[in-house]
């Protein structure tokens, strides 16, 4: 367990313990996990609109002439398919055939970018950026003066447009527009989340972030917008079959054999590509899958995953019991010849081998 006198604070934190949050150490941060009921907020953000304070996320600014050039060769993703205030996902492979981050990147012009990357991993990927910066891009990190603000739901978009006189209804998904919202200038507001329930993200410098908070909370007023925590991101993100670092991929995972062959483009060079190339080829060994118990019981993080005769076939990167479906769900590695759609799985929960069937992702439809 992480000390807390080494925990970074969001700088929110003070209004997420007033308002009652459970603070659990996440990512080096003290986060708000819950604030009431983690069914509640979950079911909140599904139907109606909820606010996650996401800051402890890394955020940095790539500049240069060859700012495009420098993310086309450390991303996995092709970055020219990108336009000014289009979002892009992204991973940054490593050299050894696995992924450092799993990142957003904003683009302002063919010469600015503004990258998203996980809490956990901002000064990993600072580092390997860096490292690899052979192309005279300047790089700034951001992280520490931005507050990250995510309205999720199908009531968000509704939520912030009362805000602001940018028109958010025409924007498409994965896009971003910069203006001034509840009086603040220069705030980045995009389509992007991590919940499939729709919404925006709305990034705000932290002395503004207090202001940001209430008008948001004032404006969702009418849609009974609620507070969400940590515990309820998960819920809904597993119910979308979206990756998580650290569980679902890590520097020991590739992007093909993790389904994320979509953001794995061979049209250009980039870090150990040809490592991925032949995976594909070849196919991988093991894939990421998503399943529902049909046993009752609930799937946990590292548990065994078995073939009908008990032999170890993979094991359980994410699992929850889905308060949308009310059955429990996961996602886990298996040898490739289990990893077809309507394969019977089981699990090991606590010794007892539980029948699952793979299904295709997202769990709700």
């Amino acid at each position: 367990m992480e000390q807390t006198e080494q925990l970074k604070h969001v700088f929110l934190n003070d209004v997420h313990v007033a308002l009652g949050a459970k603070m659990v150490p996440f990512a080096g941060y003290s986060m708000p996990v819950l604030y009431s009921n983690l069914i509640q907020e979950h079911l909140a953000v599904r139907n109606s609109v909820g606010v996650f304070d996401v800051s402890h996320m890394g955020e940095f600014i790539v500049k240069g002439e060859r700012a495009t050039e420098f993310l086309q060769y450390v991303t996995s993703n092709d970055v020219t398919a990108l336009f000014d205030g289009k979002v892009q996902y992204s991973c940054l492979p490593n050299d050894k055939g696995g992924i450092v981050d799993d990142l957003l990147i904003y683009r302002r012009s063919a010469e600015e970018y503004f990258v998203v990357v996980n809490a956990s991993n901002i000064e990993k990927d600072w580092q390997w950026m860096q490292s690899h910066n052979t192309f005279g891009v300047t790089m700034e990190n951001i992280s520490d003066s931005l507050s990250l603000l995510a309205v999720q739901g199908p009531k968000g978009v509704a939520t912030m447009q009362k805000l602001t006189e940018l028109n958010l209804a025409e924007m498409s998904y994965y896009t971003f527009k910069e203006g001034t919202v509840a009086g603040i200038q220069n705030v980045l507001i995009a389509t992007t989340g991590y919940t499939g329930a729709g919404g925006m993200e709305v990034y705000v410098p932290n002395e503004y972030a207090k202001q940001m908070w209430d008008a948001i909370f004032e404006a969702g007023a009418e849609f009974g917008i609620v507070p969400a925590g940590l515990g309820a991101r998960d819920t809904l993100r597993t119910e979308m079959g979206y990756c998580l670092y650290g569980n679902d991929i890590d520097d020991t995972t590739s992007p093909i054999e993790a389904g994320l062959g979509w953001i794995t483009k061979f049209n250009k060079s980039f870090i150990h590509a040809d490592f991925h190339q032949q995976i594909k080829t070849n196919g991988p060994t093991k894939k990421l899958v998503g399943f529902e118990m049909l046993d009752r019981g609930i799937p946990r993080q590292h548990y065994e995953i078995m073939d009908a005769t008990g032999n170890i076939i993979g094991e359980v990167t994410s699992g929850t019991q889905s308060p949308s479906l009310s059955k429990g769900i996961g996602m886990g590695y298996v040898a490739t010849e289990f990893s077809k759609i309507g394969t019977d799985i089981y699990i090991n929960i606590r010794n007892k081998y539980l029948k699952a069937q793979v299904v295709k992702l997202p769990f709700l439809k």
